[in-house]
């Protein structure tokens, strides 16, 4: 009786999205459509060529072709035609992570089967340490971009998570540019860490916050069979400076964009 009983339970557990071990979710097949939620990183804000976003090259939905970056999209459509111009990028540049519920109801509506998410970079990146996310609201914004997701998308729908990169990186890859210092002063860039004001304290805080976070986006997505986390794939990748834009030292420049894709990819489950 009590093996039966436990079966019950997991049978129970994997209908309402309890966490269950990867290794119980089967592989999920191509998807026939996808969305995805963020920030500027998923706009590709000033990945090339002349300021502002240039979704056609995110590593997420983009189609462009031409860019160097092979996306999710069109690895997917390499596999499966059908979802040949359902790629809908819901990222907004600037967004934070309470943007998120809001980005998950537009994924909804246009029925999605699989959605990427990459969301936190700009409630470490602020005017101040002082002034960033805590974790209690940061968590209490993602869980409610997951419940949309999932109460709402199709029911056997699949979310990926990336994990924030980290930003801490771009302070040990350019900071004694003074091109780069510059750029991060007048265009206000993430003033809680790349400000030439900060001590090593301050920015340690805010690593010591990215770290948090990705803890969240790993915790909360493990509550749901079909979302995948990425492992901190992203936050421990150690890029250079070709992989940031010049123009303004803190967005992928299109390689960074094409090796954003490369490593998300490999964490999917069709990775």
């Amino acid at each position: 009786m009590r093996r039966i009983a436990v079966l019950i339970v997991i049978a129970v557990g994997a209908l309402v999205g309890a966490p269950v071990t990867s290794q119980a979710v089967p592989t999920p097949p191509p998807p026939r459509s996808m969305a995805a939620i963020g920030d500027s990183m998923t706009q590709a804000a000033d990945v090339c060529c002349w300021y502002g976003d240039h979704p056609a090259n995110s590593w997420s939905t983009g189609g462009a072709g031409w860019d160097g970056v092979l996306s999710h999209y069109e690895r997917i459509r390499a596999a499966n035609p059908d979802i040949a111009g359902r790629n809908y990028n819901d990222s907004v540049s600037g967004a934070r992570m309470d943007d998120g519920p809001g980005q998950a109801a537009r994924a909804v509506q246009q029925r999605a089967s699989y959605v990427t998410i990459l969301l936190g970079a700009n409630d470490l990146c602020t005017s101040s340490p002082e002034n960033m996310t805590s974790v209690e609201a940061f968590r209490s914004d993602y869980q409610a971009t997951l419940q949309t997701l999932f109460q709402g998308l199709p029911r056997r729908a699949a979310v990926f998570v990336a994990s924030i990169p980290d930003v801490h990186q771009l302070w040990e890859v350019f900071h004694g540019d003074p091109v780069a210092e510059f750029v991060w002063d007048v265009a206000d860039i993430c003033q809680s860490l790349l400000s030439t004001a900060r001590t090593d304290a301050d920015r340690q805080l805010v690593r010591q916050r990215n770290i948090a976070f990705n803890q969240v986006l790993a915790d909360e997505c493990a509550t749901y069979s079909r979302c995948r986390f990425d492992g901190n794939a992203v936050f421990e990748t150690e890029f250079t400076r070709s992989d940031v834009s010049t123009l303004d030292y803190f967005h992928p420049s299109l390689t960074g964009q094409a090796r954003l894709a490369s490593i998300t990819w490999g964490a999917t489950w069709w990775g």
